[in-house]
């Protein structure tokens, strides 16, 4: 725990001004740090608009320890350009400071040019010596806009969850199956450089450098682009073909027990890179943030297809069966903390609460429970319970955090039943749907009483959908001994074979 306590000297010396400033600017948090020279930065800042004489980094660093007693430091980043970070502790999400780096990142990133990751020449080599070494270095950035970019990376990386490592993989496993032609050195091999893989892909996360995953991807399944330039090679890849060379990884990629393996793997690392992208999904995100977030996931498909160009098609559809599931992940997320937001406005807003109150108890619920009984066959008094419970919440003007407390209890309460049974999974989609077609129902009663407070209920409504959503999913995954990650992929395997199955039909129809 890290301790806030401020001397009395220092409560009424020179450093006063600064030390209310600190105090009104940054919080203690568990799991997060924040760059030594990204304070400072704000330090100096705040003394050039106060038309205070900062002192030296060194005296401030005495400073903040002397009121965040505990404070750790850490130095994090890839090698050869790592910085030491004060960890546990915040920018406030309320504070200025975040509008002002918002602003920074804007103005930079509209000076970039177009064209800019042309300038990024990734040298990635294995030494086999540690997992930290397979990572995107020799990334070249010159002038004062990419600088302020990295600046703000830097500032960003307090929102993650930087503390969260790559869990344990399961051991690789041929069993029975036909290993003509490869050696247990090739298994243990394509174990190893997998797991480094998975690390620098971690480690590019943790510091926002999102554009390198592209390269670690090529690095691993030996790109080769359609025309290869003579003298500009895009990767060197010659270590990690002297330790398991493309036709041995080719054929281990043919092998069912390895596209499980490897899709095993898949779920435990986009899993933690979630947890490190969006620790909470109702804190306030920076929105340069989110937006990057955002693009991130969008380019995830089109990047891994375009460097598995020359792997078995059933690894490749493997492969992005779970990259799609990560993707869908991350733009669900970043869409419910956006939809967390823009509630907490309106959850503390009394007059709007009180509106909200008062257009419910116009609603008529034996109305809406008879309309909604013969698709939900709900227990009515289940459903009593949950409107009156909604109503003495809403009454109360509880928080955000209360209210997602109140949608888990809700969410423990009904499965609690089907616990520790195979029909889990079934019946928390059934559940899922239940609340969507109810809810959905109230906002019809709302709507035909033209309610003022329609529009604060239509954006409550969409945040508790996706809540409940996040919720269940979570719930699903802890009794199945899945990941999230892992119930998505199921589904997006799914879609993925039906794609295949309409393409062979369509073939079929036209040969005939």
């Amino acid at each position: 725990y890290i301790l806030v306590v401020i001397s009395e000297s220092v409560r009424e010396g020179p450093e006063a001004p600064s030390l209310q400033w600190l105090l009104d600017n940054y919080e203690t948090a568990e799991g997060v740090s924040l760059p030594r020279s990204t304070l400072y930065n704000h330090y100096l800042r705040h003394c050039q608009e106060q038309k205070l004489d900062p002192v030296n980094a060194a005296s401030f660093g005495k400073l903040i320890r002397s009121i965040f007693m505990g404070l750790r430091t850490r130095r994090l980043g890839t090698r050869g350009n790592s910085k030491y970070h004060y960890y546990g502790i915040r920018v406030k999400p309320d504070s200025p400071l975040n509008r002002l780096q918002e602003d920074m990142q804007y103005m930079a990133l509209r000076q970039q040019p177009v064209q800019q990751k042309q300038r990024f020449k990734p040298v990635q080599k294995f030494d086999g010596n540690s997992g930290d070494n397979y990572s995107g270095g020799g990334q070249q950035l010159a002038g004062a806009a990419e600088q302020t970019v990295i600046a703000q990376s830097q500032h960003h990386q307090q929102f993650l969850d930087a503390s969260r490592a790559l869990p344990d993989f399961v051991e690789l496993d041929l069993g029975q199956s036909n290993t003509e032609n490869i050696s247990p050195e090739d298994v243990k091999a394509l174990q190893a450089l997998y797991r480094e893989h998975c690390e620098a892909i971690l480690d590019v996360v943790v510091n926002l450098q999102f554009s390198l995953i592209e390269k670690l991807w090529q690095t691993f399944w030996r790109y080769s682009p359609p025309e290869t330039v003579v003298g500009d090679t895009i990767i060197e890849n010659s270590e990690i073909e002297a330790r398991l060379p493309q036709s041995q990884l080719l054929l281990l990629c043919r092998h069912e027990a390895v596209l499980k393996w490897m899709n095993t793997c898949d779920h435990l690392m986009y899993h933690a890179l979630v947890e490190i992208l969006i620790p909470d999904v109702l804190r306030p995100i920076p929105s340069a943030l989110t937006q990057a977030i955002r693009n991130f996931a969008k380019s995830l498909e089109g990047w891994l297809n375009n460097a598995m160009n020359a792997v078995p098609q059933r690894m490749i559809q493997t492969k992005i069966a779970a990259v799609s599931a990560f993707a869908q992940t991350l733009r669900r997320y970043t869409s419910l903390n956006h939809l967390a937001q823009a509630a907490r406005a309106v959850l503390q807003n009394t007059s709007q609460i009180n509106q909200m109150l008062s257009d419910l108890n116009r609603v008529d619920f034996a109305n809406v429970q008879e309309q909604a009984s013969w698709v939900c066959q709900c227990e009515e008094g289940v459903v009593q319970h949950l409107e009156q419970d909604f109503k003495a919440t809403l009454q109360q003007q509880s928080s955000l955090e209360q209210w997602a407390a109140w949608l888990e209890n809700v969410v423990t309460q009904v499965l609690k039943p089907y616990e520790h049974r195979p029909s889990f999974p079934r019946a928390a989609r059934q559940f899922l749907l239940k609340w969507s077609f109810y809810s959905s129902m109230v906002i019809r009663d709302l709507t035909l009483r033209s309610a003022a407070s329609f529009g604060s209920f239509h954006l409550i409504r969409l945040l508790y959908d996706e809540y409940m959503f996040y919720l269940v999913e979570h719930r699903v995954a802890q009794v199945t001994g899945e990941t999230p990650i892992g119930v998505m992929g199921e589904v997006q395997n799914v879609i993925v074979l039906n794609d295949i199955f309409l393409y062979f039909m369509s073939l079929s129809r036209n040969t005939v």
